[in-house]
């Protein structure tokens, strides 16, 4: 479950009212994130007897990068440490890394993890979306083999889904569903996901608590409760549990708190101890943001 656990960070970068809406941002509701490096204390925050896991402990830094000429980049390295009911302990050390164009067309994707120092996997790919009378979102993966892939073009890629998910909560939006594609699962994979989208925490209210190194940075910045429910793609919804459920506080300029992931049997949290903003990039004069 340590492997499973650790994907969700991949497409990190995610009250309800009930109704299922389709939503359409336009080019003015445009999101601009902040470059920043995030570091997220993680813990056990409950479990079941029958989960088999009696604590977690480990830290995962993540870090933002890019413009809206330049595309974004994310990269992440995540450790911890999983102990079973038995007391036997696994090291696990996630390692990924991504480059996605502002305008969700293209995605670069590399991921590497090692337990207990082993190497355990490992993938790497590219995918883009391609134009013609049936258009479709077409991998091509170099690890863990050459293969091509092909998916439905309603795909969206990891930073495509986060600036969706904030224009959708600038409009009042509460229930978003989108499928999502983030390289995970071998590359082989994409999730149908619902998003659960709280009401709005305006700029200076509900302050973070408690208070870590750069919190002072967000105080002026609105952000919303958000739940994503995973679920197996091909499969009828309303038929299956989600895979996990993630929660977190999602500021508009991208940052995010309040982590948890809840499996149903075991939940961990993230505590974001840690938040330096970078040096924004910046697009020439004459170039069009996407």
């Amino acid at each position: 479950m340590t492997s499973r656990f650790e994907k969700y960070v991949w497409s990190l970068f995610a009250g309800f009212a009930g109704l299922l809406v389709s939503f359409s941002a336009s080019a003015a509701d445009a999101v601009h994130f902040a470059p920043h490096r995030a570091v997220y204390e993680l813990s056990l925050e409950n479990s079941t007897a029958g989960s088999g896991v009696s604590g977690v402990t480990g830290r995962m830094v993540y870090e933002l990068n890019g413009s809206p000429c330049d595309g974004y980049t994310q990269n992440m390295r995540f450790v911890t440490v999983m102990t079973n009911q038995e007391g036997t302990e696994t090291l696990s050390d996630l390692r990924n890394s991504s480059w996605e164009d502002a305008n969700g067309k293209k995605l670069r994707f590399s991921s590497t993890q090692y337990q207990n120092d082993e190497l355990a996997d490992s993938s790497q790919g590219d995918a883009a979306r391609s134009k013609g009378p049936t258009p479709v979102v077409g991998v091509d993966l170099t690890k863990p083999s050459k293969k091509r892939v092909s998916l439905p073009n309603d795909i969206y890629f990891p930073m495509q889904h986060a600036s969706t998910l904030v224009q959708a909560a600038k409009n009042g939006v509460h229930l978003f569903m989108a499928n999502l594609y983030d390289g995970s699962e071998k590359g082989e994979k994409y999730y149908l996901t619902s998003t659960a989208i709280g009401n709005e925490y305006a700029p200076g209210t509900k302050p973070l608590s408690p208070a870590f190194k750069g919190s002072d940075k967000l105080a002026g910045v609105a952000s919303w409760p958000m739940s994503i429910s995973y679920f197996d793609a091909g499969k009828d919804k309303e038929d299956q549990l989600p895979a996990y459920e993630l929660s977190f506080r999602y500021f508009e300029n991208g940052v995010t708190s309040n982590l948890k992931i809840d499996y149903g049997e075991f939940a961990i949290k993230g505590e974001l101890k840690e938040l330096t903003f970078l040096d924004s990039g910046k697009c020439p004069a004459n170039a069009s943001a996407h």
